[in-house]
């Protein structure tokens, strides 16, 4: 019986594939599951929609993403910082506290999102890198001055 998978499934293959199994195997366990669904004209025809639909909710979200970091490129954001002797940081800028930042100038971006290898301990300009999609990437400048 020729089926379409509806999810990942580990020996047949991933979800939306259509694939053979034995006729018992495909009635007894993977339509009653909810793993599969027969492979006739109407369900091929509506995954097919399914697919289309998702394709180009993921084009827009990548127009989206794409737009945003254009927009972040030319942002700079401040952070004030207390300093000792000899311009030495006390603590330092977390990407919570860049998230902070940009929230103030109007832009909702999830702490999480922010790619610093380490926090910030030093004064200085620097680019931070702001994961907007699984293929985009952004950059905001930032400076981290004396308060």
């Amino acid at each position: 019986m020729k089926i379409i998978l509806l999810q990942d499934y580990e020996k047949l293959g991933k979800a939306y594939d259509q694939v053979e199994v034995k006729d018992g195997y495909a009635r007894n366990f993977l339509i009653p599951k909810g793993i599969a669904i027969r492979a006739t004209k109407n369900n091929i025809r509506m995954i097919e929609e399914k697919l289309n639909l998702q394709k180009r909710r993921e084009e827009k979200k990548l127009k989206q993403a794409q737009a945003l970091a254009e927009k972040l490129k030319k942002l700079s954001i401040t952070i004030p910082v207390q300093v000792g002797e000899e311009d030495k940081v006390y603590g330092s800028v977390t990407s919570q506290e860049i998230a902070v930042s940009l929230k103030e100038k109007g832009f909702e971006i999830d702490k999480r999102q922010i790619l610093l290898e380490e926090p910030i301990k030093a004064l200085g300009i620097y680019d931070v890198p702001i994961k907007l999609h699984p293929e985009v990437t952004g950059y905001v400048k930032l400076w981290v001055i004396k308060s």
